[in-house]
């Protein structure tokens, strides 16, 4: 318990600058299965910017994995409903946190891959061929799925496909904060794998994709300004598996993301400072760490601030 409590102290020290987010519990047809049980949380909560490293899978990396790690695997019948949540630092909700679950200047989608797996609780995760099971952009309201994920107190519910076969699974949940995507790397991903047992199901194998792999940097869901007036967003990724062969979108929120497009929407926040050609990072966009290779200089006004030996910003 001391140590964890540590654990916790540091967590929040590190964040309480940066608008980190961590998924950190999981429900199952809404009871709660414990907080950090059966999740792979990091020891540090920062994001992933590089999406060709094998860190995008389940995070670790430059986020060293909590230990010990969690032995847990949660049962879970297909076609439940599972419910992610997620909070600024690994003490969990914190009404007084203005940045709980994640501040809300980080605006950008909401996503959930699952991968079979021969033993969910395996340290290896490479070679795991995942398929998107939810997703939730931007909606013709001018609402991100973030906004959403907020709205609800950092819990976001989807379906587990009622068609996949039984078996252990890793479910990839997943945010993406576009506020200093206007270069890369820019875009911060946000995620964390839950260890499952599927149980029931049926025999369909969906088509998949690799994590690093299913993004590239010049996406259009990964390199945008979403400070300009936008008429569409395109979500990183493959479409979402269906049961039915659809790729169709969300099964939760209020509006599909893959609706038609959404209406012109101006975010009435100023946009960031982009990246010059003298190589300068831009707002917010990282500027150091272990393994990072991008620009250490941030474009004026702003200040390259040390987080942790393994990430650095600008502010």
């Amino acid at each position: 318990m001391k140590g964890f409590a540590s654990l916790l102290v540091l967590s929040t020290l590190a964040t309480s600058a940066f608008a980190h987010t961590i998924f950190q519990q999981l429900y199952v047809n809404g009871v709660d299965q414990g907080h950090i049980n059966g999740i792979r949380v990091p020891d540090y909560d920062g994001p992933i910017t590089d999406v060709t490293s094998n860190d995008v899978i389940c995070n670790g990396g430059i986020n060293p994995f909590h230990q010990p790690m969690s032995k847990t695997v949660i049962t879970v019948p297909a076609g439940a409903q599972v419910t992610t949540e997620w909070h600024h630092t690994l003490a969990g909700a914190d009404p007084s946190d203005s940045a709980d679950p994640i501040d809300p200047s980080h605006k950008g989608p909401v996503i959930v891959y699952m991968a079979q797996i021969p033993d969910a609780t395996q340290s290896s995760v490479t070679g795991l061929k995942w398929f998107k099971i939810y997703e939730d952009g931007l909606t013709s309201d001018g609402k991100w799925g973030v906004d959403r994920l907020i709205a609800n107190k950092g819990k976001v519910t989807i379906t587990v496909p009622s068609c996949i076969a039984a078996g252990q699974y890793l479910l990839r949940a997943e945010l993406i904060a576009l506020h200093a995507a206007s270069s890369y790397p820019g875009a911060q991903l946000y995620m964390e794998c839950a260890q499952l047992k599927v149980t029931g199901g049926g025999n369909t194998s969906p088509a998949t994709v690799s994590f690093p792999g299913a993004y590239a940097g010049t996406d259009p869901g990964i390199k945008i300004n979403i400070y300009q007036p936008l008429s569409s967003y395109t979500i990183p990724g493959p479409s979402v598996f269906s049961c039915s062969g659809a790729g169709s979108g969300p099964a939760a929120p209020p509006a599909s993301p893959t609706s038609p497009a959404p209406t012109t929407v101006q975010s009435p926040v100023p946009p960031p400072t982009s990246s010059s050609t003298q190589g300068t990072a831009a707002q917010y966009a990282q500027c150091g760490g272990v393994g990072y290779t991008g620009p250490t200089t941030c474009a004026s006004p702003f200040s390259c601030v040390k987080s942790s030996e393994y990430y650095s910003q600008c502010l």
